[in-house]
C-alpha cells in the first residue's frame, strides 16, 4: 500500500518568525519627513475633497486648478502643471470637464497657436470665491495648534523644501 502524502499549505510565520525574516532597515514613520509630508497631503485632500464636493460640486483637483486660475488668469495648461506639480493628462481631463460645465473658458492663445489661454468664466469665479472662504478657513483650522511665529516658521521651512525639491526630483526651479 502507497502512502500518498498531500500537499502541506504553507504557514504563515509566527511574529518571533516574522521579525526575524523583516530585519532589515524600516522606515521610522515618526522620523521620516517624506511620509509626514505625504500623509497629511493626502489627509488633507481627502477631506477638501470630500467638503468641497458636497458643498461647492468641485473637487480639490478642480479647485487647485481654478484657485491658480484666479491667480493668474490666462495661462496655459502647461504652467498649471509646472505650478502644481500635475501631469498633463489629468489637468487636460480637468480643464476640459471644468470647460464642459462652465467654469473656464479655454481660447487660442494669439501670441502662440500652440497653447490656449485659460480662464475663470464668471460662474467659475463665483464658485471659487465661495470655496476660497471654505479653504482659508480649513486652512486656519489646521494652524490653530501653532503660535503666529511658528506659523511663519513653517511656511519658511515649507517654502525653503518646495525650492529644494530639485535635490531629489533632478528638475530645477520650484
Amino acid at each position: 500500500m502507497s502512502t500518498q502524502t498531500s500537499p502541506r499549505k504553507p504557514r504563515r510565520p509566527r511574529a518571533a518568525q516574522a521579525a526575524s525574516v523583516n530585519s532589515g532597515p524600516a522606515l521610522d514613520l515618526d522620523r521620516y519627513v517624506p511620509a509626514f509630508v505625504t500623509f497629511i497631503a493626502n489627509k488633507l485632500s481627502n477631506s477638501a475633497t470630500s467638503f468641497y464636493q458636497r458643498h461647492f460640486g468641485v473637487n480639490v483637483t478642480e479647485w487647485r486648478i481654478m484657485s491658480q486660475l484666479a491667480i493668474e488668469p490666462g495661462i496655459p495648461a502647461s504652467r498649471i502643471c509646472h505650478i502644481i506639480g500635475f501631469d498633463k493628462g489629468p489637468v487636460s481631463r480637468t480643464l476640459a470637464l471644468l470647460q464642459k460645465r462652465g467654469l473656464v473658458a479655454i481660447r487660442a492663445n494669439p501670441n502662440d497657436g500652440r497653447s490656449h489661454s485659460i480662464t475663470l468664466t464668471a460662474r467659475g469665479r463665483a464658485i471659487h470665491d465661495k470655496v476660497i472662504v471654505a479653504a482659508l478657513d480649513r486652512e486656519r483650522r489646521l494652524l490653530s495648534c501653532l503660535r503666529k511665529d511658528e506659523r511663519e516658521v513653517l511656511i519658511d521651512l515649507l517654502r525653503r523644501l518646495h525650492n529644494n525639491l530639485g535635490a531629489v526630483t533632478g528638475q530645477t526651479g520650484s
